[in-house]
């Protein structure tokens, strides 16, 4: 599995608009093939730079696998970015990074015998 991870800092006064073009634009990726789901959370409102007057989710998105995020990042990715800045212009950052998962540990399962 992969996960391909989108940082995005939001001007307060777009961010409703912001956030209702996002939401239809994760179902949209999640119809690709390779993507498993897809978390959208709210980071802290302090980043390292102190500003906290901006709106931060992150969205991290789970793939099969690399080909899956390769194919994507190349056939997808540039129209729907650009997508993005044509709607909102500077209004908003996007960071981008990609994970893979060395180790998943659940506390919750039970491990012992019996």
């Amino acid at each position: 599995m992969i996960i391909y991870e989108v940082n995005l800092t939001v001007d307060p006064d777009v961010a409703d608009e912001y956030a209702a073009w996002l939401r239809p634009h994760i179902a949209h990726i999640l119809e690709i093939d390779g993507f498993l789901g897809a978390e959208w959370l709210e980071r802290d409102a302090v980043d390292e730079n102190g500003d906290s007057e901006k709106v931060r989710w992150t969205i991290q998105y789970q793939l099969c696998d690399r080909a899956a995020l390769e194919a994507y990042q190349r056939d997808h990715a540039p129209t729907l970015i650009r997508e993005g800045q044509a709607r909102f212009g500077g209004r908003f950052r996007a960071s981008r990074r990609v994970l893979e998962p060395m180790k998943i540990f659940n506390p919750n399962r039970n491990t012992g015998s019996g």
